[in-house]
């Protein structure tokens, strides 16, 4: 009956296998009993289903799948052997101790995640056993895409094209940014965008329609980003707003899209007619800055010094001021991993010493602002391969002029 209503792509059983050995090398080396996760994307990631479940992975022994809703569906899609029923968490410490004969010493729970009122239940669930921080062991599992992952990446970006372009079609003078969003967001449901995007910290927010026009692009805001945008409101100060688009200014466009459970995250410039002359040379310095560091994502390249070039690239075009960000509230990032959440480590960040790795994927965003006037920019996606990388966005990295 589901697999009749339901369009199910399940996650191959090798796939499941080789996630759950990769964390089990991780636990060995961090000196973790098991790993308790909570959180869906990486219950999905390691069991290949995001019912309401809690994954238990202990060192020496298979995974435990704990269902609360809906088992026949966490059944179908998860590969995993042990998929088992609960009415509530609170039964999964006798059911551990029942099939393996004692909980774990230490075990792992993602501390970027769970909440300090969730920390201590579980605490008192699992007494006596020492909780660990399992997020860096996590974030290494995910951070590297297999083949499958890549694939559906892929297919986002087409997704992430198509959007593109249908915005060409639609944009004129005088619509607002918000009815500019309501239209791409539509159109991007009829091609698989989930219409939801996931961000692993309680303090990010995730949204498709990121359309700052004009002098909107230019105001600086909340949003832990080069850019902001006016939002709606002040409960909701990112993103469109109700401002309308004019003629010859520049729109920088942000873009993010779910599909099949993958993300892609891309930026292009707009503009109705033509743009003033720094703001079209800007718009070409971010392209050339982003054509560099996707030539630079080679294997074995320091995060910091890709951060870094991307920052000089910028002073030797005279734009040092307006880079990242306004002057006070530039950003120290220039990228950031992505795959089943919008941002994931690693990111492309000032200072970092870790080194890339064939199979990681980042959506790399140099943007330029000039603080009330506006913001011009790209961001692409890029995976690194065993010999330097490539481009998996399908948007050309060009400024898209419409007519008007």
């Amino acid at each position: 009956m589901i697999e009749q209503i339901l369009p199910l792509e399940l996650t191959p059983d090798t796939e499941i296998t080789h996630r759950i050995h990769q964390l089990k090398k991780q636990m060995e080396a961090a000196g973790m009993a098991g790993v308790f996760l909570t959180h869906r994307p990486d219950i999905y990631y390691f069991s290949g289903t995001a019912q309401d479940s809690w994954l238990y992975v202990p060192q020496d022994r298979d995974p435990l799948v704990f269902v609360r809703r809906y088992l026949p569906r966490a059944r179908l899609e998860s590969p995993l052997a042990n998929v088992i029923p609960i009415d509530s968490v609170t039964e999964i410490p006798a059911m551990i101790r029942d099939l393996h004969g004692k909980l774990p010493q230490t075990m792992g729970l993602a501390f970027d995640l769970v909440p300090v009122r969730d920390y201590k239940f579980y605490q008192s669930l699992f007494f006596g056993t020492k909780f660990l921080d399992t997020t860096p062991l996590i974030d290494k599992c995910r951070a590297v895409k297999s083949e499958f992952e890549i694939n559906k990446m892929k297919t986002a970006a087409k997704v992430s094209a198509q959007v593109f372009g249908y915005l060409k079609t639609q944009m004129t003078a005088g619509m607002s940014e918000t009815e500019l969003a309501g239209a791409m967001e539509a159109f991007a449901r009829t091609l698989g965008h989930s219409g939801k995007i996931q961000m692993r910290h309680y303090r990010s927010v995730g949204f498709s329609h990121h359309i700052m026009s004009g002098e909107a692009g230019g105001l600086p805001g909340a949003l832990d980003s080069p850019v902001c945008g006016t939002g709606t409101c002040t409960a909701y100060p990112f993103g469109a707003g109700p401002r309308l688009i004019k003629k010859n200014e520049p729109v920088l466009i942000d873009f993010a899209c779910m599909v099949d459970g993958y993300h892609m995250d891309e930026s292009r410039t707009f503009c109705i007619g033509d743009m003033a002359d720094e703001a079209e040379a800007t718009s070409l310095a971010a392209i050339e800055i982003l054509e560099q560091l996707r030539a630079a994502m080679k294997p074995g390249a320091v995060i910091g010094d890709l951060f870094d070039m991307s920052v000089n690239m910028a002073g030797q075009m005279g734009y040092t001021k307006q880079y990242l960000g306004v002057p006070g509230l530039k950003s120290r990032f220039v990228g950031h991993g992505i795959g089943l959440e919008l941002v994931e480590n690693p990111v492309l960040a000032k200072g970092r010493s870790a080194v890339l790795e064939p199979g990681m994927v980042f959506a790399v965003e140099p943007k330029f602002i000039f603080k009330g006037r506006f913001a011009t920019g790209v961001e692409s996606v890029v995976l690194v391969t065993e010999t330097g990388s490539c481009f998996l966005s399908r948007t050309p990295n060009t400024v898209f002029r419409v007519c008007g």
